[in-house]
């Protein structure tokens, strides 16, 4: 019954900036960690960035720097802000959460960086 739903996605020029949302619908539930992640064409899924079960924030390593990641509504929505975008941004992103020792995972968003 849990669902994430995400919101934010599109196209955007090289050096552009956009911002990614997730939120835990119900919100009812105790998310331990949620954040985001990517997977681009012929790569596996990685984390872009994400809040730990003890409230730090991971990134991955290309995008330290670029993209910030914030919690709102009693840490059940987090944003991803992408600044700076690159063309090696461009993939499906996907947001990830865990609630009550489960995984729930969203449908996820394109974003493709493009001239």
């Amino acid at each position: 019954q849990v669902q994430l739903v995400e919101s934010g996605g599109g196209l955007v020029q090289p050096g552009g900036s956009l911002r990614l949302s997730c939120a835990v619908s119900p919100n009812i539930f105790s998310v331990s960690s949620m954040g985001w992640y990517r997977q681009a064409p012929g790569k596996v899924r990685d984390l872009v960035a994400a809040f730990t079960s003890v409230g730090r924030t991971n990134f991955g390593d290309s995008v330290k720097g670029r993209f910030t990641i914030s919690r709102e509504n009693a840490k059940n929505t987090v944003d991803l802000q992408m600044n700076g975008l690159k063309p090696e941004d461009t993939a499906v992103y996907y947001c990830g959460a865990l609630a009550n020792g489960r995984a729930y995972w969203g449908p996820g968003t394109q974003v493709t960086v493009s001239s």
